[in-house]
């Protein structure tokens, strides 16, 4: 059992913190209140951002005290929304919104993950017809085990989780969100993942 604070309780934090909880961690969920997300952090061992990307940078570089020492699982992208509400372009061309945390909270580790799928396929990528892959970028190669361990904790094989290395390559998965509008408007909101087929 871990210790986890999910920052954000919208569908994408909610569902984590329920599968997470059904895993057997102890889950708490910050909501927008004052100092929620300062209590949630200083509490937990892990701390999942699933609050909107584009102000993602701001709330949690604001947690850096509370985030000390602690894993910081990213599934969020930073992204400026078109008129019809879909991403149109990213908050952080050519570099990622990871690697943004990681420059502003130093002695956090962060890990990006689970940004490259619809959100019901974060808990239940048994949904879909093929195997999903979910990638892996983080300077930690302790935290990065953590990660994956709680990844197979929400049913994600072994074999489908993919480390790409450092922080960095959290820009190329993070520009993957660019696809995400084209494929809803040709296939409406069916749950997909972005896979590598090997």
């Amino acid at each position: 059992m871990t210790t986890i604070a999910v920052l954000g309780n919208g569908r994408v934090g909610g569902d984590l913190a329920a599968a997470l909880t059904r895993a057997g961690h102890e889950v708490t969920v910050a909501d927008r209140a004052p100092g929620a997300a300062a209590e949630a952090a200083r509490t937990a061992r892990i701390v999942i951002n699933a609050t909107p990307g584009a102000g993602s940078l701001e709330r949690l570089a604001a947690l850096r005290a509370e985030l000390h020492g602690k894993i910081l699982i990213d599934v969020s992208n930073a992204t400026v929304d078109g008129p019809d509400g879909l991403p149109a372009d990213l908050v952080h061309p050519g570099s990622s919104l990871a690697e943004q945390l990681q420059e502003a909270l130093p002695e956090t580790h962060v890990v990006k993950t689970l940004n490259t799928m619809l959100f019901p396929v974060m808990t239940a990528p048994d949904m879909l017809t093929q195997p999903p892959t979910a990638f892996l970028s983080g300077e930690d190669p302790q935290a990065k085990q953590t990660v994956r361990e709680l990844l197979v904790d929400l049913g994600w094989h072994t074999e489908w989780i993919t480390d790409l290395g450092g922080i960095r390559t959290a820009r190329a998965t993070e520009a993957a969100i660019l696809f995400v509008p084209h494929i809803i408007r040709s296939s409406g909101f069916t749950p997909f993942a972005i896979s590598i087929a090997r």
